[in-house]
Protein backbone atom coordinates (compact mmCIF):
# COMPACT_ATOMS: atom_id res chain seq x y z
CA UNK A 1 0.00 0.00 0.00
CA UNK A 2 2.83 2.39 0.88
CA UNK A 3 4.50 1.67 -2.47
CA UNK A 4 1.27 2.51 -4.31
CA UNK A 5 0.88 5.79 -2.42
CA UNK A 6 4.51 6.69 -3.11
CA UNK A 7 4.03 6.00 -6.81
CA UNK A 8 0.92 8.21 -6.93
CA UNK A 9 2.83 11.01 -5.16
CA UNK A 10 5.70 10.79 -7.64
CA UNK A 11 3.29 10.99 -10.57
CA UNK A 12 1.62 14.10 -9.10
CA UNK A 13 4.98 15.77 -8.50
CA UNK A 14 6.17 14.94 -11.99
CA UNK A 15 2.99 16.37 -13.54
CA UNK A 16 3.23 19.61 -11.57
CA UNK A 17 6.82 20.20 -12.66
CA UNK A 18 6.16 19.40 -16.31
CA UNK A 19 2.79 21.12 -16.67
CA UNK A 20 3.08 23.89 -19.32
CA UNK A 21 1.38 26.52 -17.17
CA UNK A 22 0.73 25.40 -13.63
CA UNK A 23 -1.91 27.62 -12.05
CA UNK A 24 -0.33 29.71 -9.27
CA UNK A 25 -1.80 29.74 -5.79
CA UNK A 26 -2.63 33.29 -4.73
CA UNK A 27 -1.99 36.46 -6.79
CA UNK A 28 -0.38 36.15 -10.21
CA UNK A 29 3.13 37.60 -10.07
CA UNK A 30 4.00 39.34 -13.33
CA UNK A 31 7.52 40.39 -14.27
CA UNK A 32 7.33 43.40 -16.59
CA UNK A 33 10.40 43.76 -18.81
CA UNK A 34 11.24 47.25 -20.13
CA UNK A 35 14.20 48.89 -21.85
CA UNK A 36 15.21 50.21 -25.24
CA UNK A 37 12.23 52.57 -25.62
CA UNK A 38 11.04 55.60 -23.67
CA UNK A 39 7.57 55.66 -22.14
CA UNK A 40 5.66 57.55 -19.46
CA UNK A 41 6.58 55.49 -16.44
CA UNK A 42 4.07 56.99 -13.97
CA UNK A 43 0.90 56.36 -16.01
CA UNK A 44 2.21 52.96 -17.08
CA UNK A 45 2.74 51.95 -13.47
CA UNK A 46 -0.71 53.31 -12.58
CA UNK A 47 -2.16 50.97 -15.21
CA UNK A 48 -0.32 48.02 -13.70
CA UNK A 49 -1.52 48.97 -10.22
CA UNK A 50 -5.11 49.14 -11.53
CA UNK A 51 -5.11 45.48 -12.59
CA UNK A 52 -6.33 44.47 -9.14
CA UNK A 53 -5.13 42.58 -6.09
CA UNK A 54 -5.06 39.33 -8.06
CA UNK A 55 -2.07 40.60 -10.08
CA UNK A 56 1.19 41.73 -8.47
CA UNK A 57 3.87 43.33 -10.62
CA UNK A 58 7.62 43.92 -10.63
CA UNK A 59 9.36 46.01 -13.31
CA UNK A 60 12.88 45.09 -14.45
CA UNK A 61 14.80 46.82 -17.23
CA UNK A 62 17.18 45.33 -19.79
CA UNK A 63 20.03 44.45 -19.67
CA UNK A 64 19.65 43.53 -15.97
CA UNK A 65 16.45 41.65 -16.86
CA UNK A 66 18.43 38.91 -18.60
CA UNK A 67 19.32 37.47 -15.19
CA UNK A 68 15.63 36.88 -14.43
CA UNK A 69 15.39 34.28 -17.20
CA UNK A 70 17.99 32.06 -15.55
CA UNK A 71 16.58 28.82 -14.04
CA UNK A 72 17.40 29.88 -10.48
CA UNK A 73 15.26 33.03 -10.82
CA UNK A 74 12.25 31.68 -12.74
CA UNK A 75 10.32 30.78 -9.57
CA UNK A 76 10.20 34.48 -8.61
CA UNK A 77 7.37 35.24 -11.06
CA UNK A 78 4.49 33.51 -12.83
CA UNK A 79 4.12 35.48 -16.08
CA UNK A 80 6.45 37.56 -18.25
CA UNK A 81 5.06 40.81 -19.67
CA UNK A 82 7.23 42.36 -22.38
CA UNK A 83 7.14 46.14 -22.81
CA UNK A 84 10.62 46.66 -24.22
CA UNK A 85 12.34 47.34 -27.53
CA UNK A 86 15.76 45.96 -26.64
CA UNK A 87 18.10 44.92 -29.45
CA UNK A 88 21.43 43.70 -28.07
CA UNK A 89 21.50 40.03 -27.09
CA UNK A 90 24.25 37.42 -26.97
CA UNK A 91 23.92 33.83 -28.15
CA UNK A 92 23.92 32.65 -24.53
CA UNK A 93 21.18 35.15 -23.61
CA UNK A 94 19.13 34.01 -26.62
CA UNK A 95 19.33 30.40 -25.48
CA UNK A 96 18.41 31.19 -21.87
CA UNK A 97 15.44 33.42 -22.78
CA UNK A 98 14.05 31.03 -25.39
CA UNK A 99 14.42 28.08 -23.01
CA UNK A 100 12.69 29.97 -20.19
CA UNK A 101 9.57 30.46 -22.31
CA UNK A 102 9.74 27.16 -24.19
CA UNK A 103 9.79 25.25 -20.90
CA UNK A 104 6.51 26.87 -19.87
CA UNK A 105 6.92 30.46 -18.63
CA UNK A 106 3.81 32.29 -19.98
CA UNK A 107 4.25 35.53 -21.90
CA UNK A 108 2.21 38.65 -22.73
CA UNK A 109 3.77 40.92 -25.37
CA UNK A 110 2.81 44.59 -25.62
CA UNK A 111 3.21 47.19 -28.36
CA UNK A 112 6.84 48.06 -29.21
CA UNK A 113 8.02 44.67 -28.00
CA UNK A 114 7.26 43.38 -31.49
CA UNK A 115 9.97 45.80 -32.66
CA UNK A 116 12.68 44.22 -30.50
CA UNK A 117 15.64 41.90 -31.20
CA UNK A 118 15.85 42.67 -34.93
CA UNK A 119 18.71 40.24 -35.53
CA UNK A 120 17.33 37.29 -33.53
CA UNK A 121 14.96 35.25 -35.74
CA UNK A 122 13.77 32.98 -32.93
CA UNK A 123 12.24 35.97 -31.13
CA UNK A 124 9.78 36.23 -34.04
CA UNK A 125 8.84 32.59 -33.51
CA UNK A 126 8.34 33.19 -29.77
CA UNK A 127 5.96 36.15 -30.05
CA UNK A 128 4.39 35.34 -33.42
CA UNK A 129 5.13 38.64 -35.14
CA UNK A 130 7.77 41.16 -36.17
CA UNK A 131 7.96 44.87 -36.98
CA UNK A 132 10.53 45.47 -39.72
CA UNK A 133 12.97 48.35 -39.21
CA UNK A 134 14.53 47.37 -42.54
CA UNK A 135 13.69 45.03 -45.41
CA UNK A 136 13.87 41.40 -44.31
CA UNK A 137 12.99 37.87 -45.34
CA UNK A 138 10.97 35.29 -43.37
CA UNK A 139 10.46 31.76 -44.67
CA UNK A 140 11.67 32.81 -48.11
CA UNK A 141 9.28 35.77 -48.42
CA UNK A 142 10.63 39.32 -48.58
CA UNK A 143 9.04 42.08 -46.49
CA UNK A 144 9.56 45.84 -46.83
CA UNK A 145 10.20 48.20 -43.94
CA UNK A 146 7.16 48.64 -41.65
CA UNK A 147 5.65 52.05 -40.81
CA UNK A 148 3.99 53.73 -37.84
CA UNK A 149 1.75 56.72 -37.14
CA UNK A 150 1.22 58.33 -33.74
CA UNK A 151 -2.09 59.47 -32.25
CA UNK A 152 -4.76 57.76 -34.33
CA UNK A 153 -8.38 57.24 -33.29
CA UNK A 154 -9.47 53.85 -34.61
CA UNK A 155 -11.81 50.98 -33.86
CA UNK A 156 -10.66 47.68 -32.43
CA UNK A 157 -12.85 44.74 -33.45
CA UNK A 158 -13.05 41.56 -31.40
CA UNK A 159 -12.19 38.61 -33.65
CA UNK A 160 -13.40 35.89 -31.27
CA UNK A 161 -15.93 36.85 -28.61
CA UNK A 162 -15.81 33.42 -26.95
CA UNK A 163 -12.06 33.48 -26.39
CA UNK A 164 -11.11 33.85 -22.70
CA UNK A 165 -8.82 36.78 -23.57
CA UNK A 166 -11.56 38.81 -25.26
CA UNK A 167 -14.65 37.51 -23.46
CA UNK A 168 -17.19 40.21 -22.53
CA UNK A 169 -15.16 42.91 -24.26
CA UNK A 170 -17.08 44.84 -26.96
CA UNK A 171 -15.63 46.41 -30.09
CA UNK A 172 -14.08 49.65 -28.84
CA UNK A 173 -12.39 52.85 -29.95
CA UNK A 174 -8.79 53.51 -28.98
CA UNK A 175 -6.38 56.44 -29.39
CA UNK A 176 -3.01 54.90 -30.07
CA UNK A 177 -0.06 54.41 -32.40
CA UNK A 178 -0.59 52.17 -35.41
CA UNK A 179 1.91 49.85 -37.08
CA UNK A 180 1.53 48.85 -40.73
CA UNK A 181 3.28 46.11 -42.62
CA UNK A 182 4.45 44.04 -39.68
CA UNK A 183 4.57 40.27 -39.93
CA UNK A 184 2.00 38.03 -38.23
CA UNK A 185 2.83 34.33 -38.12
CA UNK A 186 0.56 31.88 -39.92
CA UNK A 187 -1.33 29.70 -37.47
CA UNK A 188 -1.76 32.21 -34.64
CA UNK A 189 -5.25 32.70 -33.21
CA UNK A 190 -6.45 36.23 -34.14
CA UNK A 191 -7.99 38.04 -31.19
CA UNK A 192 -8.20 41.69 -32.30
CA UNK A 193 -8.69 43.22 -35.75
CA UNK A 194 -8.95 46.71 -37.21
CA UNK A 195 -9.99 48.30 -40.51
CA UNK A 196 -7.74 51.32 -39.89
CA UNK A 197 -5.75 51.83 -43.16
CA UNK A 198 -2.54 52.78 -41.33
CA UNK A 199 -2.48 49.46 -39.48
CA UNK A 200 -1.95 45.80 -40.21
CA UNK A 201 -5.44 44.20 -39.89
CA UNK A 202 -4.53 41.72 -37.12
CA UNK A 203 -3.50 43.63 -33.99
CA UNK A 204 -3.84 40.96 -31.32
CA UNK A 205 -3.27 37.20 -31.30
CA UNK A 206 -2.47 34.18 -29.17
CA UNK A 207 -0.24 31.16 -29.78
CA UNK A 208 1.92 28.66 -27.97
CA UNK A 209 5.68 28.43 -27.88
CA UNK A 210 6.83 25.11 -26.54
CA UNK A 211 4.89 24.61 -23.32
CA UNK A 212 4.05 28.31 -22.90
CA UNK A 213 0.95 30.27 -23.84
CA UNK A 214 1.67 33.62 -25.50
CA UNK A 215 -0.58 36.64 -26.16
CA UNK A 216 0.61 39.59 -28.27
CA UNK A 217 -1.24 42.94 -28.27
CA UNK A 218 0.00 45.57 -30.72
CA UNK A 219 -1.56 48.47 -28.79
CA UNK A 220 -0.02 50.15 -25.77
CA UNK A 221 1.88 53.26 -26.87
CA UNK A 222 0.88 55.98 -24.44
CA UNK A 223 -1.37 57.30 -21.67
CA UNK A 224 -4.73 57.14 -23.53
CA UNK A 225 -4.22 53.41 -24.04
CA UNK A 226 -2.96 52.87 -20.49
CA UNK A 227 -6.19 54.47 -19.25
CA UNK A 228 -8.53 52.73 -21.70
CA UNK A 229 -10.75 50.38 -19.63
CA UNK A 230 -11.10 47.85 -22.44
CA UNK A 231 -7.34 47.68 -22.94
CA UNK A 232 -6.89 47.16 -19.20
CA UNK A 233 -9.44 44.36 -19.25
CA UNK A 234 -7.65 42.79 -22.23
CA UNK A 235 -4.40 42.91 -20.31
CA UNK A 236 -5.94 41.31 -17.21
CA UNK A 237 -7.59 38.53 -19.20
CA UNK A 238 -4.43 37.96 -21.24
CA UNK A 239 -2.40 37.51 -18.07
CA UNK A 240 -4.99 35.19 -16.56
CA UNK A 241 -5.27 33.09 -19.71
CA UNK A 242 -1.57 32.59 -20.33
CA UNK A 243 -1.25 31.69 -16.67
CA UNK A 244 -4.10 29.17 -17.06
CA UNK A 245 -6.02 30.82 -14.25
Amino acid sequence: MKKVLLLILLVIISFSYNSPAATPVGPIRILVITGGHDFKFGPFEQMLASLGSNIQYQIVEFPAAFDMFLPENQNKYDVLVFYHMWQEISKEQEDVLASCIRQGKPLVVLHHSICAFDDWPEYTNIIGGKYFHKTASINGKDYPESSYIHDIHFMVRIADRKNPVTKNIPDFEIFDETYKGFYVEDGVTPLLMTDEPSSTPIIGWSKTYGKARVVTLQSGHDVPTFENPNFRKLLIQSIEWVCNK
